[in-house]
């Protein structure tokens, strides 16, 4: 069994992770899910309050900016963003759609796998899909997600849809390093815009965009 403070430590992620990917949650919802008493959780949640990792307002626990100053320091130093900017700028402006960097993330307790979104170039329709980054999303029946697991399809891409969403379709290509797939480049839309037609133009245009980018991994330093 492990020691108290380890528990407690465990305990208090396993919280700060549920107001995180909740984005806002009551004392009830934060034990819930965390799966504590709610005397726990609320002994935990003003610990990390103090600290500054969760704030508490009318409607509940949201994160606290010291979440917020770590998440942009630790995508600061995530060289793919730097390789997937222009590439994804080039998506946005060839499909007018939002273009997306997915990785993996971390397997939940009940052994589900999940993927999250670290990069986004906003889509320019006044009706578009809107940033994720930060949130974790289920890698099964995912766009992402069948990347994610590896899958490198025959025509360079794989295009789900209603996978998170109702009525919006995904359109994924992998970024291979080494004998790995380390990221999914995708193009989201509202599905009423793509045609069958349209995500096979847009597929093919997510796959050289990820070929663009494993060739300047590979490139050596000038």
């Amino acid at each position: 069994m492990a020691d108290t403070s380890t528990r407690t430590v465990e305990r208090a992620l396993s919280l700060l992770g549920a107001v995180c990917d909740g984005g806002s949650l009551t004392l009830a919802e934060a034990s819930r899910q965390a799966e504590l008493s709610a005397s726990t959780a609320l002994r935990l949640l003003r610990t990390l309050e103090t600290a500054g990792f969760v704030r508490k307002d009318d409607d509940g626990y949201r994160p606290g900016m010291r979440i917020v100053q770590l998440g942009a320091a630790a995508l600061s130093h995530e060289s793919l963003i730097a390789l997937a900017a222009e590439p994804m700028k080039r998506l946005v402006a060839k499909t007018g759609e939002s273009s997306y960097l997915n990785v993996p993330s971390r397997k939940m307790p009940e052994g589900e796998e999940t993927g999250i979104y670290i990069a986004i170039e906003e889509g320019t329709h006044s009706v578009r899909h809107t940033s994720w980054v930060g949130r974790s999303i289920p890698l099964h029946g995912t766009a992402a997600g069948e990347i994610l697991h590896g899958a490198i399809p025959d025509d360079g891409y794989v295009v789900v849809s209603n996978g998170v969403e109702p009525d919006v379709t995904a359109i994924a290509a992998p970024i291979v390093m080494g004998s790995r797939v380390v990221a999914a480049l995708s193009v989201v839309a509202p599905s009423y815009r793509i045609s069958d037609d349209d995500a096979a133009a847009i597929g093919r245009l997510v796959a050289d965009e990820a070929q663009t980018i494993m060739d300047q991994h590979a490139a050596p330093a000038a």
